[in-house]
């Protein structure tokens, strides 16, 4: 999703206007389907070990038994729908063409109103009265899956009580595998299970509420700089993210894998083409892995005006153009709507793919049960904040609609609650010399930064948190919400202790009061956001900062403590940050991140400087020493290599699976602090570990059981081309929304006289399903649990304290994986002094495979051990398993 304030801009110095056809915009290239860009004449093509395969034609939903009943009603009610009808449900009506971000035609024949689709994966934007939840990077630092769910059920029901259909979350790409990224916030950590459980918990939280969660951007969003086709469309194409199948597998689809296991609703597609194939129109991506592989059954959405073709996505799979806007914005122009009914009755576009088109998206709304009576209507406006105002904004001439906000408040003090508790559970200690922390109440506090307070003009005076001013409770772009209040650090101290001094300044006062029991609370931050605003020079990613603090942070922490004996660091960041200048100072006793925590940031956090409950926060991401010690595939942007080069960027992901802490120990580059790492106010022992293996599984097979054959589903395959009178205008001309995207047309469209150009190899023949194929998300036996392993985790100190084990797998060295990768997590509750507690891990098929692209399926190594660590961190591993030995083999570390 993009700001759509920016395309106004950008429309006005468009340099031409260009009207595409449907029927006729699209050629295909280098065995890809994309966009005819006739005004490009500079390309630059991804390396020929990078190809886009063809994957014709689309799979249709329906066949999982999950889904069976809403596919067979949804297949009723699409096989007496009329041509507009199905058209309308495919195309959004246009940019600020209703109340919502996005907005979908009708079918109110059969109840189906105008879908409403609202931003975003941390609270309900654009609106009042809503939460203003902990960003995903907060979210997945406490490693608690039931807060995952509980965060992910409360959003829902926010959502819901707006009458929000399908709301635009979670993220889970970016994975974070550039650290200056600049939406990695919005995720959950730079892992691919971490962000894959952090989906999957949100998602069934979401849906639980009867709301249609939408994961994204698949795939391959790795950074915010040239990651669009420009507007107008063809004059500069999306950045390629070249990425090699092992890789796509096993690290980028592997959390959109998760989310669809447990039946997310919609994918919306990311901006960026990978391996020169832009990703809405992707057929590889789309038809190939996410509908045929992974047995996705939901609707597959544009991101906001990255449609850049009819025809073609149509037949890559695509079934929702969002906001339904062609090559410029707020023209009236689209490549579907009218001109997708064009194509249906010029026979271009069978009328079956537009059948399953809408087949998926009726029978989503009706697996969310959005077919109740009970379900809310739309009762905000994402376009104004007053009663009343312009029913469609984007038009020349809109009528009023009154009231058009009923300020409906669904911010509950049970959802406060869940935002606090999210936000104090992934509070990250990472250093605390001398037990400095927890602090006394009545200890002399000198507090420095202005991260400390609220942003003077108001929380939310920068339009999508755009600036960085005051505490950051979240990064900027669509990715955030309004904040019905923000609870301050300073705040929140000052309600624990009067004896407080604060400087609202980043530049360190020349003249401090300095006593010598002090302690001084430093605040810093790091901003990033997304690429249609540019904050302190930053164009959403963090080019200009880098990974150093904003506002000269640095300086402020160093001067801090060149004056006071115990200074004490407070971090708000979208992610990592350098912290070399200033973390080995003697003075420099302790240093938390507390993430972005949302308007809960004052109580989250001096609850843990008090020592109300102990630090359980864990890193979701590794802390270097220098950016110099990940490669330059993944320290750097993909750049054209200057400004007037109009060449499509190329970014070539020649690093593979070694991201993050991977990268660091394939490369023996030992970082700060470790992914994982988080320490507590007490300590915990890991002991007793035993490895049970599933007898029904183990011993484990090189490659999965075969999958069971594919079901056929209901199908409108033998559907004839519908008559012209079903898409004739039946709308007054006086009566039409000027710039509104209608499926209508006003004459039937002339018969092709040469063949359509297909892409190189569409094919109306199914394929045989895939090998790695079965069920939602692969085949189900890879799902199948093959160890457990169980630990007693204890509290050794002497304050209580929740704790993390974490499980990596070590794969035998033959196989060529990263040496550790993280395959599951638990959080105990709240362990009392020597109390313990059971735990209990899952190691799944899936976990000890890796992707075998020759026979592109999941493969088990049969020679050698696989290694099982349990420990706090990925570099902090308390007990070892094996697998092929007497009772496990366990030893402790």
């Amino acid at each position: 999703m993009i700001s759509l304030w920016f395309f106004l801009g950008v429309v006005v110095l468009s340099p031409y206007v260009e009207s595409h056809s449907v029927s006729g915009n699209l050629h295909a290239k280098r065995h890809v389907q994309e966009a005819d860009n006739q005004y490009l004449s500079i390309r630059q093509q991804p390396p020929d070990t990078y190809v886009a395969a063809p994957y014709y034609p689309t799979p249709p939903g329906g066949w999982v038994p999950e889904w069976a009943d809403a596919y067979s009603r949804a297949h009723e009610i699409v096989s007496n729908m009329t041509l507009a009808e199905k058209v309308n449900l495919t195309t959004g009506t246009g940019l600020y063409m209703g109340p919502c971000v996005g907005n979908t035609g009708s079918a109110l024949r059969f109840g189906i109103p105008n879908l409403c689709l609202e931003d975003s994966a941390l609270g309900v934007a654009l609106t009042d009265h809503v939460t203003a939840f902990p960003a995903g990077i907060t979210t997945g630092a406490t490693f608690n899956k039931d807060l995952m769910y509980a965060r992910g059920q409360a959003l829902g029901a926010e959502a819901r009580g707006k009458g929000v259909n399908i709301q635009l979350g979670p993220t889970v790409g970016p994975l974070g595998r550039k650290p200056r990224g600049g939406r990695n916030w919005e995720g959950f950590g730079a892992d691919p299970v971490l962000q894959g459980i952090g989906g999957a918990q949100t998602i069934q939280g979401m849906q639980s509420q009867g709301v249609i969660a939408t994961v994204k951007h698949f795939i391959g969003n790795e950074q915010e700089q040239y990651r669009m086709d420009s507007i107008p469309h063809g004059f500069m194409r999306a950045a390629s993210s070249n990425i090699d199948d092992r890789t796509l597998h096993e690290l980028y689809a592997w959390p959109f894998a998760e989310a669809v296991r447990v039946g997310v609703g919609a994918v919306m597609t990311a901006y960026n083409e990978v391996n020169g194939s832009a990703c809405s129109q992707n057929s590889y991506l789309i038809n190939g892995i996410l509908k045929d592989e992974l047995g996705f059954q939901g609707l597959v959405m544009t991101d906001w005006l990255s449609h850049i073709g009819g025809v073609s996505s149509a037949l890559a799979g695509l079934d929702m153009s969002m906001p339904g806007d062609g090559s410029i914005p707020l023209l009236g122009q689209s490549y579907w709507a009218y001109e997708l009914s064009n194509s249906i009755l010029n026979g271009t576009v069978p009328v079956d793919r537009l059948n399953d088109m809408v087949t998926r998206i009726v029978a989503t709304w009706l697996q969310m049960g959005q077919d109740a009576e009970d379900y809310p209507d739309v009762n905000f406006s994402s376009n104004t904040a007053d009663a009343s105002g312009l029913c469609y904004p984007g038009a020349v001439l809109s009528p009023i609609c009154n009231p058009i906000n009923r300020y409906v408040a669904v911010n509950t003090t049970e959802h406060a609650d869940i935002a606090r508790q999210v936000a104090q559970e992934a509070v990250t200690l990472l250093k605390n010399d001398n037990n400095t922390l927890p602090i006394r109440t009545n200890a002399t506090l000198r507090v420095f930064g202005t991260d400390a307070q609220t942003n003077p003009k108001g929380p939310n005076a920068c339009g999508s948190r755009a600036c960085d001013e005051g505490v950051l409770g979240m990064g900027w772009g669509s990715g955030t919400a309004n904040y019905p209040y923000l609870d301050s650090p300073i705040d929140a101290l000052r309600r624990r202790n009067p004896n407080i001094d604060y400087y609202a300044t980043d530049t360190f006062p020349s003249n401090p009061t300095v006593q010598a029991n002090d302690i001084a609370l430093v605040f810093i931050n790091s901003d990033s956001g997304e690429n249609s605003f540019t904050v302190e020079g930053n164009p959403g990613d963090r080019t200009v900062s880098g990974l150093n603090a904003f506002h000269n942070g640095d300086a402020l922490v160093q001067a801090a403590a060149a004056k006071y004996s115990t200074v004490i660091v407070i971090a708000h960041t979208v992610g990592p940050i350098l912290l070399e200048p200033w973390i080995d100072l003697p003075s420099v006793k302790a240093c938390l991140f507390a993430h972005l925590p949302g308007q809960e940031a004052g109580e989250s956090l001096t609850s843990i400087l008090f020592g109300d409950v102990s630090p359980s926060g864990h890193l979701p991401y590794s802390l270097i020493r220098s950016e110099s010690d990940y490669p330059p595939s993944i320290s750097q942007f993909a750049t054209p290599g200057d400004a007037l080069n109009l060449a499509q960027v190329q970014d070539p992901y020649t690093e593979g699976l070694l991201i993050d802490y991977r990268s660091l120990q394939s490369h023996n580059n030992p970082p700060r602090y470790p992914f994982g790492h988080g320490l507590s106010y007490t300590t915990f022992s890991y002991t007793n570990a035993t490895l049970t293996p599933n007898p029904s599984v183990v011993p484990l097979s090189e490659f999965p059981p075969p999958r069971a054959p594919k079901p056929s589903p209901p199908s409108n395959s033998s559907a004839p081309i519908p008559p012209f009178s079903e898409i004739a205008w039946s709308i007054p001309l006086l009566s039409r929304i000027n710039r509104y995207l209608y499926p209508y047309l006003s004459s039937p469209p002339p018969k092709p006289t040469t063949p359509y150009p297909y892409p190189d190899g569409y094919t109306t023949t199914p394929r045989e399903p895939p090998r790695a194929g079965g069920a939602q998300g692969g085949n189900p036996a890879l799902f199948d649990t093959a160890y457990t392993l169980s630990v007693t985790v204890t509290n050794t100190g002497t304050r209580p304290g929740k704790a993390v084990a974490m499980l990596f797998v070590e794969y035998p060295a033959e196989v060529g994986e990263p040496k550790s990768q993280l395959r599951d997590f638990v959080k105990t509750r709240v362990l009392g002094p020597g109390e313990g507690e059971r735990v209990e891990l899952g190691v799944r098929r899936k976990d000890l495979s890796w992707w075998d692209v020759g026979v592109g399926d999941w493969r088990v190594n049969m020679e050698g051990e696989y290694g099982l660590v349990v420990g706090e961190s990925v570099e902090g591993g308390r007990v070892r398993c094996w697998t092929g030995r007497e009772e496990g083999g366990c030893e402790g570390l």
